[in-house]
């Protein structure tokens, strides 16, 4: 079987040529259009030299460029790299240094840092720097190119076209270091629209960086099948079976175009893969160039949304807020589904209220593991400190000697089966994360988990941010969960901050909800309500605004900057 993501999106392409593939912002392609893009992107790859194992940074926001990239990528069984649009310098530099790109594509914004960071990637090829034009007047001028952009080049596909393309209007610039600029709408008018590529392999190696928010990203490196498999629509998230070929997903699309609405940055895996999950299945997907509770929900009307997938609190609350806000019609909203960050019991609640018509899932993994297990959330749900999932195939909880725990027993997360190769450059890492439990090979991230009676499992935390106090462990997302039960809390982030007595104590940054005041001694009294006494804040800090990642992770590192440099709001006792 061709399991590939290439392939996968061309066999719906096939069976869906005018179908709407992608929409973002005004604009909107059709399976035909968006397959034309790619293939032209993938030949002006191949032409410059990019080929099978190389790698492509991605340097974007959301855009249909940005797919069409991540497109072009695997047609060529290179590796596109998820870069985040909003890194500066100095962790562009580290990305670029660490992923050996062979081509960097990136939008025009962003072209001071890659000026100043491109020594980091000496490998890039001549030709290799491409620069989405973002500009106000973007989609005008690549409406133009579209109709005029062979004749721009060099009225010719191909080779003789790709000098022209940087000697002519399609450079947005003087030349920057020995790849030179190229337009990338020049680019694509330069390459052949044509199919014709060698045959791939399940065995094409597909890249996923992590956030890095605890510690450096890191390349975790899948083979596709494996990762189709896990996160690609590869297995039925709800009764964990396999499906049985490569051609499932677009039969299943001939019964009718779901449309899907990724609200995270294509640099996450969540969306990525999402996104790229929803081609193969000829649904219709749809993307924000930036996260905005009202236009997403207006994108929901607009495009008549069927599923929502977002990140956690940081999108599910400014989105619940925003329906409260405004009348939405939401009736065509059949799923909204959250994973890869703390979906709180209070804003699960609030969600459930306010979509009483839609089923609400809330899914657990990581890039290490892929999907590890769901759950459907429903009004009342038992909290048992962390999201209880029914866990999905080849998931066990193991402890300190790579032994499977039974109900009742905490270890940290395992998945086997379809498991990553390991880290790109980092074989030490990969060694501590992949472990052997019965023979088999199985991702250990480092998430820890409680097996429960029925066989459902708890997820507590990351063990890296687990605070110890005292000897006892405290995961900062249930922490985070019973602060944002108080009505008066919007966001918070809970970390550990040294501590002479106990080596360390909880420690929370709290953001209140706009105009709220916030009583700390009220905020304790629902905190004991909620949690454990060891578990609550012995010292508290009131922020404007907590910092996360654009995809809405926790931004572990600036809370703990955060703490060292200025003074509480309250003192331990």
């Amino acid at each position: 079987m061709a399991l590939n993501f290439a392939d996968l999106y061309e066999h719906a392409v096939d069976a869906f040529p005018e179908r709407l593939a992608v929409a973002c912002g005004d604009r909107a392609l059709s399976y035909s259009e968006l397959e034309e893009r790619a293939n032209r992107l993938a030949h002006y790859l191949a032409g410059i030299g990019v080929t099978a194992g190389d790698h492509v940074g991605l340097y974007s926001g959301n855009s249909i460029e940005a797919l069409e990239a991540l497109l072009a990528c695997c047609k060529l069984r290179a590796a596109a790299i998820n870069i985040n649009y909003r890194y500066g310098e100095k962790e562009l530099r580290y990305m670029l240094a660490d992923s050996d790109p062979v081509a960097l594509i990136f939008q025009s914004r962003l072209s001071p840092q890659v000026a100043a960071a491109l020594d980091a990637a000496p490998g890039l090829r001549d030709g290799g720097l491409l620069v989405i034009d973002d500009s106000d007047d973007n989609s005008k001028k690549r409406d133009s190119g579209r109709q005029s952009g062979r004749d721009r080049v060099s009225g010719r596909d191909g080779d003789s076209g790709r000098q022209s393309v940087r000697d002519g209007d399609g450079a947005p610039g003087e030349a920057n270091g020995p790849a030179g600029r190229v337009d990338y709408e020049a680019a694509l008018a330069a390459g052949s629209p044509g199919r014709d590529f060698a045959p791939r392999s399940a065995d094409d190696v597909y890249i996923i960086y992590t956030g890095g928010t605890t510690g450096q990203p890191k390349g975790v490196m899948w083979r596709h099948e494996d990762i189709w498999r896990t996160l690609g629509g590869g297995i039925d998230f709800m009764t964990r079976e396999p499906l049985p070929d490569e051609w499932e997903q677009s039969k299943r699309g001939k019964n009718g175009a779901l449309v899907r609405l990724c609200a995270a940055p294509l640099i996450h895996g969540n969306a990525q893969v999402a996104a790229l999950a929803g081609l193969f299945g000829g649904e219709s997907v749809v993307l924000l160039p930036k996260f905005d509770a009202h236009e997403i929900w207006r994108a929901v009307e607009r495009h008549k949304v069927n599923v929502l997938v977002i990140i956690g609190d940081a999108m599910a609350r400014p989105l619940i807020d925003a329906l409260r806000e405004r009348d939405y019609d939401v009736s065509s909203l059949l799923a909204f589904s959250s994973s890869a960050a703390l979906f709180s019991p209070a804003v699960k609640e609030a969600s459930v209220a306010a979509l009483p018509n839609a089923v609400i899932t809330e899914a657990i993994g990581s890039t290490e593991t892929g999907f590890a297990g769901i759950a459907l959330v429903a009004k009342g749900a038992e909290n048992r400190g962390g999201p209880t999932v029914t866990p999905g195939r080849d998931v066990l909880v193991i402890d300190d000697l790579d032994r499977p725990v039974g109900p009742g027993e905490t270890g940290r997360l395992a998945r086997g089966g379809n498991v990553p190769i390991g880290y790109y450059k980092d074989p030490a890492k990969t060694a501590r994360m992949l472990v052997e439990v019965g023979g088999k090979r199985y991702a250990v991230p480092g998430d820890w988990a409680r097996i429960e009676e029925d066989g459902s499992i708890t997820l507590l935390g990351r063990g890296n941010t687990c605070v110890n106090t005292g000897g006892e462990k405290v995961f900062p997302e249930e922490v985070e969960g019973a602060l944002k039960t108080h009505p008066h809390v919007f966001d918070a982030l809970v970390i550990g901050v040294p501590d002479q007595r106990l080596g360390q104590s909880v420690a929370a940054l709290v953001q209140p909800k706009p105009g709220a005041e916030l009583d700390l001694d009220d905020l304790e009294v629902t905190l004991r309500g909620e949690i454990a006494g060891y578990k609550i804040p012995r010292s508290v800090w009131i922020v404007a605004e907590i910092s996360r990642t654009v995809s809405g992770k926790a931004d572990y590192a600036w809370a703990h900057e955060y703490t060292r440099g200025n003074p509480p709001a309250r003192e331990p006792s």
